[in-house]
């Protein structure tokens, strides 16, 4: 045993070493072969002999811990985002305001890593926590999937009580690899590289996570008694802690915008996904006396780059049919990566949006993503237009059904008014079954297509009578036992829905979800919303008269009228229950939501805002009262500061919703 004990201790010192020089300083010293051959001898020895198996060992990044769930953590420290910037103006702003505090400072710059943010505890030198950021008081113990990533050590290099924060992120390499090999399995390709370690991080078996080749960047050193935070990066690096090497140390605003400058031209070449520059005063004994907000530190701030512009052929527009029949061209261009991602497709709006910005077919176009999530085009580059151009067509009929296109007396769409069109009629029920609308657990995009090509589906009502077909469904591709029994389940749940989710699934004409909860308040029944008048409707607020003429056309339709007479006999709830408001500080208060949330998607967050008596809005203006700040933002936040609207970031939203 003793022999084995020696053995074991000295396989596990040359691995560490090993994964220490290859992923924390980039600079590998053993072959793969050699490295390979080693962890398969401590793999044998540590099964023959388990009580040889210690924490620190690399066998643990291999992974194997399977978890039913995620355990909340409650972080020791709060856990706090920044304020962004997006302009120098903005950060000579923030320059004055910590130098009015404390005149001589001086600031660390360091890369923003577009990632996944990371908590770990270390006791007496050894990993015992992982966490996400969750919402910077709460998060999840991910633990055992954060020992699968190679650049995190198990064992710091000196025993020490410690806590330290980074991010975890998915390098462009890496990124690329695992969307090849999910499209060879036919499997949803991932958006970008943020998306993609968000996703590993929170797997529960750790052995998939192990598999997808995280990496982190540690930043930020939670102990007290070092100076500055140039010494907190390097002494984690002394602690075998992985810290990104291009920070630096400015004196000057002036020395903050060349670094600035100097990383916006490497961006695009790094390895890793960056989305800006993080800025903090670096020295730790002034953090005090500038103070911090509810949402973020004063010391610091993110500038954010502006949005990455990149160059492509447009090949053709084709045009698809949204559910009202609506026809909107689409830009089809060579792949091209923008901002982390590969996108070949944007929407071009209408014919007017087309005219105005001058695009023709096969232009060089400018793609970027606006609010960093949805591709768009800016512009053509005229001095690269080839001779003779092709300049764009509307199309007259519809490119499903070919019936003559209609577009309407001042407005700026073409229409397809066939209501047998087959798009129109597949995205009709897509979008009731969709979670916003009717929410049918299992019924995504791909099973109602299939579905209605297979001639179960041709509208609403036909989804409630799927379970006469049950025998009959399992016949086709892709469908289980097990999945038709969930789907029939949840399509059977959804019937006990509030009223409001079913007029919305309805799809009538300007009748989003605020809508049409606004209209089963005051209506409380489908019967009396079907008699309303066009002076009834038009008489509440916020309905006006466009909505109350679509309204009143709606119900006046005899299919429409037999469509709701089937779902009555469905079962279908015909009512509205009015939910309880509980009075906080969003009650009356309209709110506007933009970017993501870490802690729930924005259906949640609707929920949650309308419970409390407020209403949430698509976009900001002078009326708004709050903006909830997160992930990513775009345009809205720009608008909201200007306009002097209250910010709160999410986990501010999450104290207020819990406030009597």
């Amino acid at each position: 045993m003793v022999d084995q004990k020696s053995r074991v201790e000295e396989i596990k010192q040359i691995l560490n070493e090993a994964s220490y020089r290859y992923y924390v300083l980039d600079c590998p010293t053993m072959e793969d072969y050699e490295y390979d051959r080693l962890m398969a001898e401590l793999i044998d020895l540590e099964t023959k002999f388990p009580e040889l198996k210690t924490a620190d060992s690399p066998t643990n990044k291999i992974g194997g811990e399977v978890l039913t769930k995620f355990e909340k953590v409650i972080h020791s420290e709060k856990m706090m985002s920044l304020a962004d910037a997006f302009s120098f103006e903005e950060l000579n702003d923030f320059d004055q305001r910590v130098r009015k505090v404390v005149p001589e400072v001086t600031y660390c710059c360091e890369l923003k890593i577009d990632g996944l943010s990371v908590s770990l505890k270390y006791e007496n030198g050894l990993l015992i926590q992982a966490a996400t950021r969750g919402n910077g008081i709460v998060g999840e113990n991910i633990t055992s999937n954060a020992k699968t990533i190679r650049s995190i050590p198990l064992k710091l290099n000196h025993p020490e009580t410690v806590e330290v924060r980074g991010e975890i992120f998915m390098s462009k390499e890496t990124f690329h690899a695992l969307n090849e090999e999910r499209a060879l399995n036919e499997e949803e390709l991932f958006a970008n590289c943020r998306n993609a370690a968000a996703g590993s991080i929170r797997q529960l078996d750790s052995k998939i996570a192990a598999k997808r080749n995280l990496d982190a960047f540690l930043y930020y050193y939670l102990n007290e008694g070092l100076p500055t935070q140039i010494d907190c990066l390097k002494y984690m690096q002394s602690q075998g802690l992985k810290v990104n090497p291009k920070y630096r140390h400015c004196h000057t605003m002036a020395e903050v915008f060349e670094y600035i400058d100097e990383i916006a031209k490497i961006r695009s070449s790094l390895p890793y996904d960056i989305d800006g520059v993080v800025i903090k005063v670096n020295e730790k004994k002034f953090y005090s006396l500038i103070g911090e907000t509810v949402k973020y530190p004063k010391w610091a701030i993110a500038y954010k780059f502006p949005p990455e512009e990149v160059t492509t052929k447009l090949n053709e527009i084709t045009f698809q049919v949204g559910r009202s029949g609506v026809i909107t061209p689409v830009a089809n261009f060579d792949p091209v990566f923008v901002q982390g991602s590969l996108v070949s497709k944007a929407t071009l709006h209408n014919e007017d949006y087309i005219k105005a910005k001058d695009i023709h077919l096969h232009d060089t176009i400018v793609i970027r993503k606006a609010g960093d999530v949805i591709p768009e085009v800016v512009r053509p580059i005229l001095e690269l237009r080839e001779n003779p151009c092709e300049p764009f067509r509307m199309i007259e009929v519809c490119p499903c059904c070919k019936q003559p296109l209609v577009r309407k007396e001042n407005e700026v769409d073409y229409y397809c008014v066939n209501e047998n069109c087959k798009d129109k009629l597949v995205n009709k029920i897509i979008h009731f079954a969709s979670k916003p609308a009717y929410d049918i657990d299992t019924l995504g995009d791909k099973l109602v297509l299939q579905l209605y090509e297979a001639g179960y589906l041709k509208n609403i009502a036909d989804v409630f009578s799927l379970k006469e077909y049950d025998h009959e469904l399992i016949s086709l591709p892709g469908l289980g036992k097990k999945s038709i029994e969930h789907l029939l389940e949840a399509i059977e749940q959804s019937k006990k829905n509030n009223l409001n989710r079913l007029v919305f699934g309805l799809g009538i004409r300007h009748c989003g979800a605020k809508i049409s909860t606004l209209l089963c308040r005051h209506f409380k029944t489908m019967d009396r919303l079907m008699s309303a008048s066009y002076e009834e409707l038009s008489a509440i607020a916020d309905i006006g008269e466009i909505i109350a003429l679509e309204v009143v056309s709606y119900f006046q339709k005899e299919e429409n009228l037999l469509l709701i007479d089937r779902l009555k006999q469905f079962g279908l709830n015909m009512g509205y229950e009015t939910q309880e408001i509980k009075e906080n500080f969003f009650t009356n208060k309209k709110v506007v939501l933009t970017g993501t949330l870490d802690s729930m998607g924005r259906t949640e967050a609707k929920a949650l805002i309308e419970q409390s008596g407020g209403s949430l809005s698509e976009s900001v203006s002078k009326n708004t009262d709050i903006l909830i700040l997160g992930a990513n933002p775009g345009s809205k936040y720009d608008k909201a500061k200007a306009l002097g609207i209250y910010i709160m970031e999410e986990a501010e939203f999450l104290s207020k919703i819990e406030e009597k």
